[in-house]
């Protein structure tokens, strides 16, 4: 009878195993984020906003959104996976960026501290005022979004 129960614990043990280890086994995790986008020092309003859970194939929608009145917003969102998710905020805009074609964007990670599991965010990242006249390191443009 030992031997039974501990065959069936190890069958057990071993199939738990393999689900962990091939990612079958997936947890809700959220991330949230906040700012305020200026454009000459003033409020950035409807500016395009979107969370992403960041993928090496193809980045994840997590939430969009537009900056109000005061240039201000706030995004959060959640996406299952087995490994710790990325998360990253993109900004699309056209402050000071005359006739050029397309829209400028910019790219922010989550840090690590502002990813809980479960539905909602607990924490927001708050990116405070954002300037989106003068060009940022890593600004890229981007036609399709």
């Amino acid at each position: 009878m030992a031997t039974a129960v501990s065959d069936s614990f190890l069958a057990l043990l071993l199939l738990v195993l393999i689900h962990c280890t091939f990612g079958i086994v997936r947890y809700s995790q959220n991330a949230g984020v906040e700012g305020q986008l200026l454009c000459f020092g003033q409020p950035a309003e409807n500016v395009l906003v979107k969370l992403y859970q960041q993928s090496s194939v193809l980045d994840v929608l997590m939430d969009v959104g537009k900056s109000d009145s005061n240039g201000s917003f706030k995004l959060g969102g959640t996406a299952v996976r087995s490994t710790r998710i990325t998360p990253k905020l993109n900004i699309y805009h056209d402050c000071n960026d005359g006739w050029n074609p397309c829209q400028r964007k910019r790219s922010y990670v989550v840090p690590p501290k502002y990813i809980s599991m479960g539905l909602q965010p607990v924490r927001f990242y708050d990116l405070g005022q954002v300037e989106l006249s003068h060009r940022a390191e890593g600004e890229t443009r981007d036609c399709f979004h």
